[in-house]
């Protein structure tokens, strides 16, 4: 059939070809008759239009598509035809001597329906066109080779399940490449081979429809339907392709959730906290996704007020959880009644229904030895800051909830009283204090009581305890700074000097109230006065005018201060006023006295006088230098002569107060007496050196260097002068000197030491200093209580 659909087309093709051909040379031949005497032009030699061919042609030898042939063409030879165009060469080729054309490949007129060809004719011998360039077309015929296909399949498509008959699945269209305007080979028909009797196809649209209602997913969910299509109108012949087409049926709600049992038995001990999940529970239901999802409730039981009951994230379960709390005391057992139903319904189905179901539910309560309960959650209670050690300010109770009712002991957790100022009874819980309370150091105490079972150490019960500490007057006023003034010599009576404040550590409820007012040794001085501004606060005024640094240049004042609060507290502080140099708009220049200054007309000759006795002073001073040094040269360096180097070495004593060859003992009765020099001896050290060594001369005096106050300054003095000698090259012993540098064995005084009476609590009087004779001069001018001339303080 297929050779002789090709013969006859090719049979057509030459036909038509020739027939077209006669038609332009009788048409050439008519022209050139008719235009024989007017004008003679060149012929168009060219018999041929366009050409056609089949598809598909499967033969061995090259198809035969036409004759091209010019009249110029005697058949000698001498013309040669060229093709040029789509195709040329590659596809057709043509006999250059004949113009015989030939097809060398396999058409297909799905990749092309037509060529666009060029054809010229040529002289051989002159390599030249005989006529200008023409074109022609070869078209291919169509012919039915290609079969319907479903470009995008398989296919996917859902539709609920319980679908009426007739609901559309989905549409589908088959492509056919054959040329739908020439016969039937691109007509499409569809039809179902398989998946009746659940679905159909409609033939001419390819439309999938359901064709069996009542389809139920929890029995089949998914399908697979083959759907064809064939060409040629559906006809015997036809080519045809097919298709897969995966339903799948989506869910609805049409069934009911049914729990699997009618009832459930539960337990949950009493200690348990609340909110925790006593268990679970779940209504089955055949349906998925948002149609299984379930909501569940208490509608009945003893146990609405105890329980609660919550779905799951998932939507499926539910969950029981304690509401209060238990106690198996109270009560041992609770039922719950408890329905679940479908929060989507479908009301295209109601018959299905109802969509819900109960069950009943049984909870035990379980026995556990609980810790010892307290009778409130939390105490409080307010203390004041003078109550007195074992005072009982409160008690606790706590007793054991369970039916035992074991006897309780009581307890403080250390680690919240650290400072340990509380006790409590063991048995009977009261709180009471063991230590003073200070509010102005801890306002607040948070203590924590334990209750411990006696049968069960390891049940322990807890509370908080908050201590609040009241404010009781014991804290007296302070002044808060400027404890030192100053008033400049140029001052007149009742000017401001300073303003001063107080500072009370308590905190009275009225908030606080100072009154201000001068000692009693002070009140009637003549210089200052202080005012009481009522409001806190005191003014320091001067009472006369003619300050002068030559006359006095320090004055101590004493003011007293006093609280409103009972008991009353009481202070006295000293403010000290410095007498200064100011400017005129009163600024200080300088609080130091000056010094005498010599008139500035003296002569020439009284200046060179004063420059002499200076001269010859120096001169003096350098001699009793020199003399000095003579005296004390017999301590050699010279390891074989220095005796005393070997005493140290041999640790023999010296003779004491009495000893007078030793060393110089006068140099311990005046510390300005002695030079300090900044080397130590080099042919020597001690062996084992005394801290004393390093106290600075700067420390005799000072306030607080002894837990005694001013007696520390003895030692200090002495300290000072031991550093001395440890600086001095010229030094006796270290071993003599610091063994026997405090006290004598011969001295009238006996000791001076103050190692055993220097934190003494008692007062020492150092009046009788004055009596010990020019020894003890610096002394009693230290400590001592001397007839002066000075003027008053303030």
């Amino acid at each position: 059939k297929q050779r002789e659909r090709w013969g006859r087309g090719i049979g057509l093709a030459l036909l038509a070809l020739l027939s077209e051909a006669q038609g332009h040379m009788d048409r050439a031949k008519t022209e050139e008759e008719s235009g024989a005497g007017l004008l003679r032009r060149v012929k168009r030699g060219w018999v041929w239009n366009q050409f056609f061919v089949l598809e598909e042609y499967t033969g061995l030898e090259p198809l035969y598509i036409g004759k091209l042939h010019s009249d110029m063409d005697l058949g000698d030879g001498s013309i040669k035809y060229i093709l040029s165009g789509d195709g040329a060469g590659t596809t057709f080729t043509i006999d250059d001597s004949t113009g015989d054309i030939h097809a060398i490949k396999r058409l297909d007129r799905e990749v092309k329906a037509q060529y666009l060809l060029r054809a010229q004719a040529w002289n051989r011998q002159t390599d030249r066109p005989l006529e200008p360039e023409s074109e022609f077309i070869v078209k291919i015929q169509d012919i039915n080779d290609n079969e319907p296909k479903f470009l995008e399949g398989p296919y996917q498509a859902t539709i609920p399940e319980m679908s009426t008959i007739g609901t559309e699945v989905i549409r589908m269209t088959a492509t056919d490449a054959d040329d739908p305007t020439y016969g039937n080979s691109a007509r499409v028909v569809y039809s179902i081979l398989q998946g009746q009797p659940y679905f159909s196809v409609e033939p001419k649209t390819g439309v999938v429809r359901v064709s069996l209602a009542g389809m139920d997913r929890e029995v089949r969910e998914n399908y697979s339907v083959i759907i064809q299509a064939k060409d040629m109108g559906g006809q015997l012949g036809g080519l045809a392709g097919t298709t897969v087409v995966n339903i799948t049926l989506s869910d609805v709600n049409d069934n009911p959730p049914v729990f699997d049992q009618k009832l459930y038995q539960m337990s949950v001990p009493e200690s348990a906290p609340v909110s925790s999940v006593v268990g679970r529970i779940r209504a089955k239901d055949r349906d998925i996704g948002i149609n299984a999802e379930m909501r569940y409730s208490i509608i009945d039981g003893d146990g609405r007020d105890t329980f609660d009951i919550n779905t799951d994230p998932t939507n499926l379960f539910g969950i029981i959880t304690i509401k209060k709390p238990l106690n198996f005391e109270t009560k041992a057992s609770y039922t719950l009644k408890i329905e679940g139903a479908n929060t989507h319904l479908d009301h295209r189905f109601p018959d299905k229904g109802p969509f819900s179901h109960v069950t009943i539910v049984h909870v035990s309560i379980e026995d556990v030895d609980e810790p010892p309960e307290f009778s409130l959650a939390t105490y409080y209670i307010e203390v004041p800051e003078d109550t007195e050690i074992s005072t009982v300010f409160m008690t606790v109770s706590a007793r054991d909830p369970d039916a035992a009712n074991t006897s309780i002991r009581y307890s403080i957790e250390r680690n919240t009283d650290l400072g340990k100022y509380f006790y409590i009874d063991i048995t009977s819980g009261a709180l009471m204090t063991v230590l003073p309370l200070d509010r102005e150091e801890f306002s607040w105490h948070n203590i924590t009581v334990l209750a411990m079972e006696m049968n069960n150490p390891r049940m322990i019960g807890s509370v908080s305890v908050a201590v609040k500490i009241l404010d009781v007057n014991d804290n007296p006023p302070l002044l808060t700074q400027y404890f030192e003034s100053f008033v400049c010599e140029s001052a007149n009576a009742g000017q401001l000097i300073q303003t001063v404040t107080a500072v009370d550590a308590d905190d009275p409820l009225g908030g606080h109230h100072f009154y201000y007012s001068l000692a009693l040794e002070a009140a009637n001085n003549p210089n200052f006065t202080l005012r009481d501004n009522q409001d806190n606060t005191a003014w320091i005024l001067t009472r006369r005018g003619g300050w002068s640094q030559q006359d006095q240049s320090v004055y101590y004042l004493p003011i007293f201060i006093s609280d409103g609060e009972q008991p009353v507290q009481t202070s006295t502080s000293t403010l000290t006023i410095r007498v200064c140099s100011c400017d005129v708009e009163g600024n200080v220049m300088s609080c130091n006295a000056e010094a005498y200054h010599l008139p500035a007309s003296l002569s020439r000759g009284a200046l060179i006088a004063i420059l002499a006795c200076i001269f010859v002073l120096l001169v003096m001073v350098l001699l009793m230098l020199s003399l000095q040094s003579h005296r004390k040269k017999p301590y050699l360096h010279d390891e074989e002569d220095n005796v005393h180097e070997n005493i140290v070495r041999y640790d023999d004593e010296g003779g004491g107060e009495e000893d007078t060859e030793a060393f110089d003992i006068a140099a311990m009765w005046n510390p300005r007496e002695a030079h300090l020099v900044g080397k130590q001896r080099q042919d020597m050290l001690p062996e084992i050196e005394s801290l004393s060594r390093y106290v600075p001369l700067a420390s005799v005096g000072g306030p607080g260097s002894g837990c005694g106050g001013g007696d520390s300054n003895v030692q200090g003095y002495v300290l000072s002068k031991l550093l001395e000698a440890d600086l001095n090259p010229c030094a006796p012993p270290y071993d003599s000197l610091q063994t026997y540098a405090y006290e004598g064995e011969g001295s009238v005084a006996e000791s001076l030491s103050s190692l055993q009476s220097g934190c003494s609590n008692t007062d020492h009087e150092y009046d009788y200093l004055n009596d010990w004779g020019p020894r003890f001069k610096k002394l009693a001018e230290m400590y001592g209580v001397l007839e002066t001339n000075n003027p008053p303080m303030w």
